[in-house]
């Protein structure tokens, strides 16, 4: 069997004392390298962290982005009710205009037509 792997300074491995044909293999860290794995632990708990705050925030916004939706489609439904309205509202307005300019043709002929007789006679 071979001798011990060795990937780096401080970590080497061996072989399982459990028995000649298994697979196991035995991670031996020195102690000088035992403050660096802490100090690596912590940093991926800070970054465990960090993610989860991320996603919180993401969400959070999610959320926001949904809400700002619905007011944004009951906003436009709104403006197309008064739009409609409006639009109702001139039609409406605008014939009675035209009423008023027919009237006041008529109104405007026979006044005309009655100064006209009179200042005949």
């Amino acid at each position: 069997m071979p001798g011990p792997y060795r990937s780096r300074e401080g970590l080497s491995t061996r072989s399982a004392a459990f028995g000649s044909n298994s697979d196991e293999i035995q991670v031996r860290i020195e102690p000088d390298f035992e403050d660096e794995v802490t100090g690596l632990r912590k940093q991926v708990r800070r970054l465990r962290d960090v993610a989860q705050d991320i996603e919180t925030e993401a969400k959070f916004q999610n959320d926001f982005l949904n809400q700002l939706q619905m007011t944004l489609i009951k906003a436009q439904a709104g403006v197309k009710n008064n739009m409609r309205r409006l639009n109702k509202s001139i039609v409406w307005e605008g014939s009675s205009h035209v009423m008023h300019v027919v009237l006041f043709a008529l109104v405007l002929f026979f006044v005309v037509y009655f100064i006209a007789k009179i200042s005949r006679r």
